[in-house]
């Protein structure tokens, strides 16, 4: 008996010594529906529908950090129930409203991983379209200080990608490759750019995006050809693809900016032959500097460079 009063008083006393360590880790309550204690923090609802419109209306009245914490708790206890896929949306959704764009891409790809069959998926391609755009537009708050520290983000070539991958003949896949290439044309990568737009047409043939790409190929390659250089065989095809792509599409809205950029291009050109006659001319090659300076007139009339090579010619008429 003596031994049995021992025993009960040790146990007791190590339950109260126990108490302090086990109040200070976790806050336990009787709950009269279920007839017994519960903790909070990691309570989940009796079912996947109860759980998920208990966090949905965290998610409404703008309190993300307990909404995320409580789709979290709905996918760990019921991983296979229906409403796990649309719990995983919503985290996306909540980091997509935080301004963590890229974040968001990531969360809502794990839609389409985890529950392949979901009915979300066409609306996860549009969610990370509509990222990757406003991103392009430089609208992904949360990674802003890291863009400034290590001078920009190629991110968004990867949600472009992932994208078609996504959904290679949907709606938005042919957009999605054109901006790929419009990214790294304004990263100043033209050759990368020109490769994309030519994606572009070979993959979308029919899309829309295929005539803007073909333009944008023209734009690339003019400026890809430099200030003025003896070798001016990119500047010459540009100008043969600004010209193709204004007989192709004369009503297009791009046209005029073609005929526009091929103006340019011919004034480039021009500048060019002035810097090879000037060459020849300090040489004292003078027949071949004339050649030079008579293209130019003969050639790019409607050029500044032309009454500036008719000079040289009249100053070197006598030269020999």
């Amino acid at each position: 008996m003596i031994t049995r009063v021992l025993r009960i008083l040790i146990f007791v006393g190590f339950i109260s010594g126990m108490m302090p360590a086990v109040a200070s880790h976790a806050f336990w309550v009787w709950t009269p529906e279920t007839g017994k204690f519960i903790n909070p923090k990691n309570h989940v609802k009796a079912t996947p529908q109860e759980q998920l419109e208990y966090a949905v209306g965290f998610y409404h009245e703008n309190d993300c950090d307990q909404g995320v914490k409580e789709f979290e708790k709905l996918i760990k206890n019921y991983p296979r129930a229906r409403e796990a896929a649309d719990a995983q949306f919503y985290i996306a959704s909540c980091q997509e409203k935080e301004g963590a764009l890229f974040k968001a891409y990531k969360e809502y790809q794990l839609v389409l991983d985890k529950y392949p069959f979901s009915d979300k998926a066409g609306e996860v391609v549009k969610k990370q379209y509509d990222i990757g755009n406003a991103m392009l537009e430089g609208k992904d708050r949360k990674n802003k200080i890291i863009k400034t520290i290590i001078g920009g983000s190629y991110d968004v070539i990867e949600v472009f990608r992932t994208v078609i991958k996504n959904a290679p003949y949907g709606p938005y896949a042919p957009s999605a490759q054109y901006k790929i290439g419009l990214y790294l044309h304004e990263k100043g990568l033209y050759q990368e750019a020109r490769d994309e737009f030519e994606k572009t047409i070979n993959d979308y043939p029919e899309s829309e995006w295929a005539k803007a790409a073909k333009y944008q190929i023209a734009l690339a390659d003019s400026q890809r050809s430099s200030e003025a250089q003896y070798d001016q065989q990119v500047t010459k095809s540009a100008i043969e693809e600004f010209k193709e792509f204004a007989k192709e599409y004369p009503d297009a809205e791009l046209s005029q900016k073609a005929k526009d950029e091929v103006n340019k291009l011919k004034e480039k050109e021009a500048e060019n032959n002035f810097v090879v006659a000037q060459f020849y001319e300090k040489q004292k090659k003078y027949q071949a500097a004339r050649l030079y300076y008579s293209s130019i007139v003969e050639n790019y009339k409607n050029t500044s460079w032309a009454p500036k090579a008719l000079e040289k010619l009249q100053a070197l008429k006598f030269e020999k």
